[in-house]
């Protein structure tokens, strides 16, 4: 069968920080030759009433490519399914109906998903049983593949009832589609057979599901994989903070963005996982919506074509805007077998003195597009409680162009506070008031006539 399943995660995170941190996952599935270990797979077709019209006909032509698929593969007389392996066809609404038997005619199965029309409620129990009921005779490989577009709505809970197909050594695939009522991929998760990552597959689009079917089809026809090599890039926006762990295989890492994982043997014998795992961190400071990869690529020596998912997530930067700027370093050279330098620094003027004050503060919900001028005020209580002046600074903050009001956070606002003769020890006790308002406005004086 080759590679059967591949897929890359980020879980259920949709957005993070600016400096946020995301566990990746990245999983394959490889399982033995079909032709000298036969498998009969159930193919679990949800014709609810939410797969009616584009989402239907493009189920029916992504079924039709994964049967074709299978047919060419298994050596068998044309428009049959060779090599001792079957498929069968169950459908699902409001009940679940076994559409055929396990047969091998791709005419008589082609024919079956052509005819099912969408209507009623969703019954994963149901065919789930169905199913296990038509694989209970077998003693090939047995796998089921679900594919839905929704919540179970209707008929027994299918998670004791998927557990027990997994318990008889029964492959559960899911494939997802993001319906029109949504899709619980916890679900998936749990009815599919473990690893997540490599059993279950979602698409975003009915557009999608040939892609997926074609994928989970299209490399049974070679036995298993060897001398894997995975090739993963991440975007530079990220980098990678700890150490890839891998299932089954080595690890090597070439960047901080970039790593390479090499499996010497997956599948050969029986179905086999394998998995690795890493944390990213963001470290750029631009807001949006950011793919994980940059690329990331699989070579094998039987040739199997894999594709992963491209997942993304939204990094939220608040804008960051320093006030004041350090003073330009000046570079004092220092040869390796002097004891004792001496180096004139030029001139400098006397501005910081005492102790330096650095402030931040983050302006709430400013509007894009829009100037602010900003002061901040600074008194220091004295002996007597009461505030003497210290300083005044005002700033001109340039407009952000976030899409929406966001916050903006000024930072190194510095202030110098002179000595007064007292010891660094002593404690003083420095008050700072903020101002800030719009300077950019579209108001006009009424012109008189």
């Amino acid at each position: 069968m080759g590679i059967i399943s591949s897929n890359k995660s980020i879980g259920s995170v949709t957005s993070i920080n600016c400096n946020g941190e995301l566990q990746v996952s990245i999983g394959i599935t490889a399982a033995p030759d079909i032709e000298s270990h036969p498998t009969d797979i159930v193919l679990l077709l949800d014709r609810s009433g939410s797969m009616e019209g584009q989402p239907l006909a493009d189920m029916k032509s992504a079924v039709g490519t994964f049967i074709n698929i299978i047919a060419s593969s298994t050596g068998g007389a044309p428009d049959e399914i060779g090599s001792g392996s079957h498929i069968g066809i169950v459908s699902f609404a409001d009940t679940a109906v076994p559409n055929t038997g396990l047969i091998t005619s791709v005419a008589d199965l082609n024919a079956a998903v052509a005819s099912l029309t969408a209507g009623g409620l969703t019954n994963h129990g149901e065919a789930f049983e169905e199913a296990i009921t038509l694989l209970s005779a077998s003693t090939n490989n047995k796998v089921i593949i679900m594919f839905t577009d929704g919540e179970t709505t209707t008929g027994p809970n299918p998670s004791p009832i998927a557990a027990t197909a997994r318990n008889a050594g029964i492959t559960i695939y899911c494939i997802g589609l993001v319906g029109s009522t949504g899709i619980n991929v916890n679900a998936l998760n749990d009815w599919a057979t473990d690893p997540d990552i490599t059993h279950v597959a979602v698409a975003p689009t009915s557009a999608e599901l040939d892609q997926l079917f074609a994928d989970l089809a299209a490399n049974i026809a070679v036995p298993g994989a060897t001398n894997v090599v995975i090739n993963e890039a991440i975007n530079p926006d990220f980098i990678i903070t700890s150490t890839p762990s891998a299932s089954v295989g080595n690890i090597g890492l070439l960047t901080a963005n970039s790593f390479q994982w090499t499996i010497s043997e997956l599948g050969a014998t029986a179905t086999q996982s394998a998995i690795v795992t890493f944390t990213i961190q963001h470290i750029a400071f631009t807001t949006g919506t950011k793919l994980i990869n940059a690329s990331i690529s699989y070579t094998d020596d039987q040739g199997n074509v894999v594709s992963f998912a491209d997942p993304s997530v939204f990094v939220n930067c608040v804008p960051t805007i320093p006030a004041d700027v350090c003073p330009t370093p000046i570079d004092i050279p220092i040869d390796g077998c002097d004891d004792f330098v001496e180096f004139n620094a030029g001139d400098l003027e006397l501005e910081d003195t005492g102790r330096i004050l650095q402030l931040d503060v983050n302006l709430l919900n400013v509007c894009p597009g829009k100037r602010v001028a900003l002061a901040v005020v600074l008194t220091e209580l004295d002996a007597n409680d009461v505030p003497q002046p210290l300083g005044m600074k005002t700033f001109l903050l340039p407009a952000h162009t976030l899409p929406t009001c966001s916050d903006v956070l000024v930072t190194c606002i510095r202030f110098i506070l002179p000595g007064n003769g007292e010891t660094l020890c002593e404690e003083r006790t420095v008050r700072a008031q903020f101002f800030a308002h719009y300077i950019d406005n579209d108001f006009r004086c009424c012109q008189q006539i």
